[in-house]
């Protein structure tokens, strides 16, 4: 048995939650290794949607779910969205949840300065397109050796130091900026007000997940984002504060790399993003309507419109190349049904010169123009198919194209929301 992990191949909204969903009923162990509750995933059960951003998908299927070590962990959302849940039926408790004790935390703080930030670049017209939740401040003090974590909830003798630690440098930051300081008691009681509602679901996932892996149990590691958005490896600086890579599932949960196992790549039909930066294949015309309008691309997170444009390959050939991809989950088709033709970006044209990869400058990224193919489309449905012989001939053929020009294989085939809407070629779990 292998376990998986889940990593958006393309910018991130790519549909993980509804296939992390109909995985997790083949898993132990849901974990969540990166990011924040900048995250969005949709999960549509018996016609019912659940909306989730900090809590592992696992949770609504009573599956025991990690937050790990690699998130950023604001408490009072978490206890907004544990107490949401509850209000749809769902009742998250210490046994099914774990949160790693060395988490570190996403504070009002962090909030602010993720929106001082964004409002002044918005006027220089240099803004990134943050959620404004504070994921990359909150990141930011962990690297520089600040934050406050989840295990210092649970010491009341030692909070208050490291609360002056982390204003030392805030108050600094916000003078400059030209807004007013935060005091220690604010923070203070931010902390110590919710405290008792998060120190139950704390462990020690890596020993939690050493012990679950050493008895033969199938872990499931759900990313959030995309690829695109990989702090490293993608559209800098237009990118998210954390690494989103499959190889960030083994350090964002405490687990060695061989852990590791099929890595599913999950793959729109044709490619959306949020927020500002580059976007090759982008639609600013009737095609790009239709694409938002049928497919319903609003932001899980932030309600905001997604920008839309054909299948770039040359975008998921390097994802496949940078996460390991075994193999990908195509999501969305049933959004193409119905054009006459469809375009698929196979290549780059910057500077007059044919280039099969995004360059990694922001300027170089900005110059690349896309080279497309053009196929026929389908006046058929592929909507609800659970099976090959019930797609047009013309959608399978395009699928295919799309193997071949990625150099992964498609594993499982979604033709709509709905959970058991799927084809599966490959079980990544016995892959």
């Amino acid at each position: 048995m292998a376990n998986v992990v889940v990593v958006g191949s393309q910018w991130g909204d790519e549909g993980k939650g509804k296939i992390v969903d109909w995985l997790s009923e083949r898993a132990d162990v849901v974990v969540r290794f990166q990011g924040g509750h900048n995250a969005g995933h949709t999960l549509v059960i018996n016609g019912v949607s659940y909306k989730l951003s900090l809590l592992p998908s696992g949770v609504v299927r009573g599956k025991l779910s990690v937050i790990g070590n690699g998130v950023v962990f604001d408490p009072h959302a978490f206890v907004a969205e544990v107490e949401k849940l509850a209000g749809q039926g769902v009742e998250i408790s210490p046994e099914v949840l774990k949160i790693a004790e060395n988490t570190p935390l996403i504070l009002s703080l962090h909030r602010e300065l993720d929106a001082f930030r964004e409002d002044a670049a918005s006027n220089s017209g240099t803004k990134i397109g943050t959620t404004r939740r504070g994921i990359g401040p909150a990141y930011e003090d962990k690297v520089g050796r600040r934050a406050i974590r989840v295990m210092d909830l649970a010491n009341n003798e030692t909070l208050p130091a490291k609360v002056d630690r982390l204003l030392t440098h805030h108050n600094a930051l916000r003078r400059g900026l030209g807004h007013s300081e935060v005091s220690h008691e604010t923070i203070l009681e931010e902390l110590t007000s919710v405290a008792n509602k998060i120190l139950p679901y704390i462990d020690k996932v890596w020993k939690v997940l050493d012990d679950k892996r050493r008895g033969g149990k199938r872990i499931l590691f759900e990313g959030a984002q995309g690829t695109l958005l990989d702090v490293d490896h993608g559209t800098y600086p237009f990118v998210t504060s954390s690494n989103v890579v499959a190889g960030q599932a083994a350090a964002g949960s405490g687990m060695g790399p061989g852990a590791v196992g099929y890595v599913l790549g999950i793959t729109k039909a044709y490619t959306t993003r949020v927020g500002e930066g580059p976007f090759p294949t982008e639609q600013l015309n009737e095609v790009g309507e239709y694409l938002g309008t049928k497919g319903h691309e609003w932001g899980t997170v932030t309600a905001r419109k997604r920008r839309c444009g054909w299948f770039d390959a040359v975008l998921v050939r390097q994802a496949v190349a940078l996460n390991g991809i075994t193999g990908i989950a195509l999501t969305k088709l049933d959004v193409l049904d119905g054009l006459d033709e469809i375009k698929i970006c196979v290549g780059y044209e910057l500077d007059g010169e044919r280039i099969d990869y995004l360059p990694a400058s922001q300027g170089t990224q900005a110059r690349v123009k896309p080279i497309y193919e053009t196929m026929e489309g389908w006046k058929g449905t592929t909507a609800g198919a659970r099976t090959w012989n019930e797609l047009p001939a013309q959608a399978v053929k395009y699928v295919r194209h799309i193997e071949e020009l990625i150099d992964a294989p498609v594993a499982l085939l979604s033709t709509s929301p709905e959970r058991d809407d799927t084809i599966l070629v490959t079980d990544p779990f016995r892959d």
